[in-house]
């Protein structure tokens, strides 16, 4: 069952209203994404090539990806090898996240200061995400926890 018919099913079919701010809960990962974006083979396929291009490209030490959302770049850096970790502002994402890898996401706020250095950070479509005055903020907390950063961002993207 995709995450939109689990959605409808649960009855939870309508997506935050503006005074609530955007909310990336079961709504967003079912609607707001393009195509669902769940556990499936088209989004496990596509972190699995991303993570094998991570490894034969940088060869990294510890990795945090950072919106890591469902975790599954993390689940496919560390079936290569690597320890990665994860952290995700979204609870609903952290609870979604594969049992396996599950001691190596959290839930937390890119705008508070990571826990640690990593050899690699990676942040791929999150910063648009966020409100203009925390993006710089995020920016730094990702710069203080690695030199070097893969980043990837969407231009016009909520933010």
């Amino acid at each position: 069952m995709s995450a939109a018919d689990q959605i409808l099913r649960n009855g939870d079919d309508r997506a935050p209203s503006p005074a609530e701010g955007l909310d990336f809960g079961s709504y967003y990962y079912a609607y707001d994404c393009g195509e669902p974006y769940e556990r499936s083979e088209r989004w496990l396929g596509f972190f699995d090539e991303i993570a094998a291009r991570i490894v034969s490209d940088l060869a990294p030490g510890p990795v945090l990806d950072a919106g890591c959302a469902l975790g599954m770049l993390v689940e496919a850096l560390r079936k290569l090898g690597v320890e990665a970790y994860g952290v995700d502002i979204s609870e609903y994402a952290i609870e979604q996240a594969d049992p396996s890898i599950r001691d190596h996401v959290w839930q937390a706020s890119l705008t508070d200061p990571l826990p640690r250095r990593y050899d690699l950070v990676t942040c791929i479509e999150v910063v648009e995400h966020v409100p203009g005055p925390d993006a710089e903020r995020v920016i730094d907390n990702l710069c203080a926890a690695s030199d070097r950063i893969l980043f990837s961002s969407s231009p016009f993207d909520y933010g």
